[in-house]
């Protein structure tokens, strides 16, 4: 096996924002290919939200994005510990929510929200379920469980409100 280099894994820390320890790990795992690397830490970070979906979430942020004076939403979205909530990564990641719901108009944070006999497909009504709008090869809920792999820690988005000006 070839010896993985601390320039391999600042580039792959770079690119993913994990730690230096999953970076190396994640090398370690993928013979020092970059790019299975990243998909590696994808598919952990996908483990490891799983794993932390039962912790208590009860700090976060609160924010706001408003298009042109006309389309704005207000959305809550949480963590376990307000150190996390003042990261760059957390709170790019609930600016980034704030403008989904406005650009997509979710009606639910998640598929059990729905009303019974809600009309309309549900990967537009969800904004779990929704394509990222800055990368439509990814789910709201797969950038969640991307930010979760990098903070190690619980997120949630708690709820959203969307305002359209004369609606």
């Amino acid at each position: 096996m070839a010896e993985i280099t601390l320039d391999q894994i600042k580039d792959l820390r770079e690119r993913s924002g994990a730690g230096v320890m999953d970076c190396k790990r994640a090398l370690e795992a993928a013979a020092g290919d970059i790019d299975k690397a990243i998909a590696y830490l994808t598919e952990q970070g996908i483990a490891s939200a799983e794993k932390r979906a039962n912790r208590v979430t009860a700090q976060g942020l609160i924010d706001c994005y408003i298009h042109a004076g006309r389309i704005g939403a207000i959305v809550e979205v949480n963590c376990e510990t307000d150190f996390v909530a003042r990261t760059p990564d957390f709170q790019t990641l609930v600016h980034e929510i704030a403008m989904q719901v406005v650009a997509a108009n979710p009606v639910v944070v998640a598929a059990e929200d729905l009303p019974e006999g809600a009309e309309g497909d549900p990967a537009q009504l969800v904004l779990l379920d929704q394509p990222y709008i800055r990368d439509p090869s990814k789910t709201i809920r797969m950038l969640v469980n991307e930010t979760i792999g990098k903070t190690g820690e619980n997120i949630q988005i708690k709820r959203f409100q969307r305002f359209e000006l004369g609606a």
